[in-house]
């Protein structure tokens, strides 16, 4: 077989950036997930997906949901991405719908293009290897083939789903193969797993793709064609926002809850898997995250401000206070803001069931940082008490929050550093820094920064309710009023 060189073919990356990462709590939480964090190197795990694509490729489509519209608009303008595609899921219904709106689209421009389909959250460490996986994969999905990658385990991993290998289809002088998917196979338990690695023809599920936008909606449409028809309906239906493309939701939400694997690629008679042995991992614990980080003598991960003396083997990040660790072994230490997190290395994949207790007892630390990003910049809830809450915000340059009131709380705000443009009940007024306004219950007013540096305000809220639903907005640049 003679691979087709993906740097001279236009392949279309669809970028799927759901997800919660709640076993990375308290770094990773349903706000700001891990797939918009800097774990590994100094850029977020979204970035360093755009980052390894293909030299040449079509602009990206991003799948995301509402809530992290914003987020994904910011990292993308900061990866100098100008074209991309930002759809946004009415509601998550998992990844065989995503993908249909990613192909439908595609099509939608007179395009069959070639989708290569990854999530925004994982980590492959050699790019080359990654890229000639792709050509491998290129030449097939051409002729029609609905490829996966399947990673060449390393260990008995009960974390991850198994394909096992058919017969080989074809191959390359670089030793990559192409193979027939002989079955996909649910997480095993430890057991099964170790039966897997030993047995040699099975490969962990990495949940990447890469197929045809046509082949992808005909295998749909034969085994799945309900999900297809909600898809198309809220294509047809779809409307521009800003920087995002809205499928219709009424329809999208009749839409039927389905993996790709679940309603095409274990139903399908054309899935083929290429093996990947490229440094992957979906980091989807502290445990993985500690192995894809670079470690010293003593194997500690450590980030931030951190003394560790007799410490070994253990992930230790600190993003507020000093972290100090003594004759210890095996633990994650995560220090944040608003949360401290002791846990065996071992244990760390029951992460989860503390942000489930969390949410029984309904805590924003499960939902939120202490630190909350905006369209508009950013605040910190510094301090909060009965009847009131005390916050630090940045407006950046050019940003306006929207021109809303609120029925429960009074708001004073002390300028620290730049400049404020206040409204208030329709007359404007200027302040610069140690100047203050007050805003009471009832009023209409918005906050502007007209300035070319950030601005930086104090907010001190007191009232009967102090919660971030008492906003009634009137207008707002950033498409949220209702």
């Amino acid at each position: 077989m003679n691979p087709i060189n993906s740097s001279e073919l236009q392949i279309s990356p669809v970028i799927m950036c759901g997800g919660s990462g709640t076993r990375l709590w308290p770094l990773s939480r349903a706000q700001f997930p891990k797939q918009f964090l800097p774990l590994v190197n100094e850029t977020s795990m979204l970035q360093d997906t755009m980052a390894r694509l293909p030299a040449k490729h079509q602009a990206p489509v991003f799948i995301c949901n509402e809530d992290h519209r914003f987020l994904v608009a910011e990292q993308v303008k900061q990866a100098n991405c100008t074209q991309a595609t930002i759809l946004l899921e009415p509601q998550g219904r998992n990844t065989a719908p995503a993908v249909a709106l990613a192909a439908l689209n595609a099509l939608a421009a007179n395009e069959d293009a070639l989708l290569l389909v990854l999530a925004a959250d994982h980590v492959i460490k050699d790019t080359e290897k990654f890229h000639q996986a792709i050509d491998v994969a290129t030449t097939v999905a051409l002729q029609g083939k609905l490829v996966t990658f399947g990673i060449v385990p390393t260990h008995a991993e009960t974390g991850y789903g198994y394909i096992k290998q058919g017969a080989e289809q074809t191959g390359d002088s670089k030793g990559y193969g192409v193979y027939q998917v002989a079955q996909f196979v649910e997480k095993p338990n430890a057991a099964t797993a170790q039966n897997y690695i030993e047995a040699g023809d099975y490969l962990w599920n990495s949940g990447m793709f890469l197929f045809k936008a046509s082949r992808y909606l005909e295998e749909l449409e034969k085994f799945r064609p309900d999900i297809l028809k909600s898809c198309q309906e809220a294509m047809v239906k779809v409307e521009k926002d800003l920087d995002f493309t809205r499928p219709d939701n009424e329809a999208f939400l009749q839409c039927a809850d389905e993996s790709i694997d679940y309603a095409v690629m274990e139903k399908t008679e054309d899935a083929v898997v290429v093996p990947l042995d490229a440094g992957w991992s979906d980091v989807g614990s502290y445990s993985a995250l500690w192995d894809v980080c670079q470690q010293d003598e003593q194997q500690n991960v450590i980030k931030g401000d951190v003394i560790a003396h007799d410490t070994r083997n253990s992930y230790l990040h600190s993003q507020n206070k000093l972290i100090a660790t003594l004759g210890v072994d095996n633990l994650v230490v995560i220090d944040t803001p608003d949360a401290v997190l002791i846990a065996d290395k071992d244990k760390v994949q029951n992460v989860k069931e503390i942000v489930n207790e969390l949410k029984a007892q309904q805590r924003s630390e499960a939902k939120l940082h202490r630190e909350v990003y905006r369209p508009w910049g950013k605040y910190d809830s510094v301090d909060n008490g009965e009847r009131f809450q005390v916050k630090r915000i940045t407006v950046n340059p050019g940003a306006k929050l929207s021109v809303q009131m609120h029925h429960h709380r009074a708001e004073h705000w002390i300028v620290v550093s730049g400049t404020a443009k206040v409204t208030l009940d329709g007359e404007t007024i200027l302040l610069s820094e140690n100047q203050s306004s007050y805003i009471p219950i009832g009023v209409v007013h918005a906050l502007e920064n007209p300035g070319k540096l950030p601005l930086e305000m104090i907010e001190v809220q007191s009232g009967s309710y102090l919660g971030e639903d008492d906003i009634v907005r009137f207008e707002d640049r950033y498409g949220r009023v209702k």
